[in-house]
């Protein structure tokens, strides 16, 4: 498993973002607009997976490392 490098308020916002992005991919998909709806799912995937991990890949290519918010 990959160290982690995502944590503290760090983590809090991925998690925050996630439930908006999904929120905002459901109604858009409801209305028909697929195109948004599944590029707002792709995001709130990836903010998931990071707050849910506590690992992102771009982090670590930056090499910013947010765990000692915690």
């Amino acid at each position: 498993m990959a160290e982690k490098n995502v944590g503290g308020r760090d983590r809090l916002v991925r998690g925050i973002l996630a439930v908006l992005l999904t929120v905002v991919a459901v109604n858009t998909l409801r209305n028909g607009r697929r195109k948004t709806g599944l590029l707002a799912l792709v995001g709130a995937l990836g903010f998931g997976f990071n707050a849910a991990t506590c690992f992102c890949g771009t982090n670590k290519a930056l090499g910013i490392d947010t765990t000692a918010d915690e």
